[in-house]
């Protein structure tokens, strides 16, 4: 098994390996909200593609559970990806959407603190541990392919746990994005129910647009909103594909989650009709902490080519991801989700307003009452117990 492993070793190229990839037009290029020029930013293009976090397979690292897995290699992409869809908000919320990577050049400490959060070992929170472990108790067993939204809602169960961070989590259900829900989510201080339902959508479908400021969160937990979808019945219907585009070009991206059959990308941006991908399916060696405490970080930056795939070829299971750091973030998203993406006839997906009326009522994650802490607290299966399953209504088809 070793050595079938082995012929996976990630084999890093020079960065001038794939200048060549992209072809030589005068296209623009959007990667998570950001536009290049191809003619005459190639290199701060390709800078920018590899500034990204990348999570692969890993292999040798303490099997899952204790007698479990040693290798997520086979089973784990979807969870890699969802690990770096995760890492971008990060990324953004400490460090901002600007900051760029350069081997071997110091980071700020908060860029060491995020990678800690994924690494293969038990006691990190966001580590392949955790996310099958906590899988269980969305119905999949350990090994077990997961769909983009069980590990939208792995994801969002995880972060009750992870005070540095604080993010919260929220996961569309129905094809649909409710800004009242949101709002009491990320709202630390709770506001009245009259001025938390105010939002740009209101007044941009109000026929007398008022001139004063909506009412605002005395203090806003960074969101990490995540809309999972079914674009079509067994390929992507064409119909969607601008509006999904569009995504790629809001500020507030993190890109998709998606790919083909038990086949995850993560997905970043996308030239003309083709989507940009970074790839988990490279089987790497289990990377600890240094002696220093810090993380040699060379193989979670891709330096090979980055990959093309139509748009059309697509897995019509998706799942969006958007960061919003502030509440003005999130006000501006819906206001260009109203004006990108329910211009459309047939939409992609729904904003509404107030939390529809015969949906179950709405009640904000909160850790359940344990004795342990953050990673320690999925240490087996049996303490899954305190969280509700989700219905895995988004999976990609077999």
């Amino acid at each position: 098994m070793e050595s079938l492993l082995s012929k996976y070793e990630n084999q890093i190229t020079i960065f001038a390996d794939y200048l060549e990839e992209f072809p030589d037009s005068d296209e623009l290029v959007w990667i998570l909200g950001k536009q290049h020029l191809l003619k005459t930013e190639k290199s701060k293009l390709l800078s920018d593609i590899r500034a990204r976090l990348w999570f692969t397979y890993r292999r040798k690292f303490s099997p899952i559970g204790g007698t479990g897995p040693s290798s997520d290699a086979g089973w784990g992409c979807m969870l890699r990806c969802g690990q770096m869809m995760l890492a971008q908000a990060l990324i953004c919320r400490h460090l901002g959407r600007d900051w760029s990577w350069e081997k071997q050049k110091e980071q700020p400490r908060e860029y060491q603190r995020i990678l800690q959060c994924f690494l293969d070992r038990k006691d990190c929170c966001y580590s392949i541990h955790q996310m099958a472990q906590m899988g269980v108790g969305e119905g999949k067993s350990i090994g077990e392919w997961f769909g983009p939204n069980t590990v939208a809602q792995v994801l969002k169960k995880l972060a009750l746990f992870d005070e540095w961070n604080s993010l919260a989590i929220y996961v569309s259900m129905d094809n649909t994005v409710v800004i009242e829900d949101i709002k009491k989510m990320c709202c630390v201080l709770p506001l009245s129910a009259d001025t938390i339902g105010e939002s740009p959508l209101n007044t941009l479908n109000a026929s007398n647009q008022s001139k004063s400021a909506p009412a605002s969160c005395p203090a806003w937990k960074p969101l990490l909103l995540i809309v999972p979808l079914r674009l079509g019945i067994n390929q992507i219907n064409p119909v969607y594909v601008d509006a999904f585009k569009e995504c790629f070009k809001m500020p507030q991206s993190l890109g998709a989650l998606g790919g083909k059959p038990n086949n995850a990308y993560y997905f970043i941006g996308f030239l003309g009709d083709e989507l940009i991908f970074l790839d988990p399916h490279t089987t790497q060696t289990f990377v600890d902490t240094e002696e220093n405490g810090t993380v040699d970080d060379q193989t979670f930056h891709c330096l090979q080519s980055p990959q093309r795939m139509n748009i059309l070829n697509l897995d019509p299971s998706v799942a969006l991801g958007f960061f919003c750091k502030e509440e003005k973030d999130f006000d501006s998203w819906c206001s260009l989700v109203q004006k990108e993406i329910l211009k459309e006839n047939l939409r992609m997906f729904e904003l509404v307003q107030k939390h529809p009326s015969h949906w179950p009522p709405f009640v904000p994650p909160a850790k359940p009452e344990v004795t342990t802490t953050g990673a320690e607290f999925i240490d087996s299966t049996e303490q899954l117990e305190d969280f509700d399953l989700e219905e895995d209504f988004e999976i990609l088809s077999v």
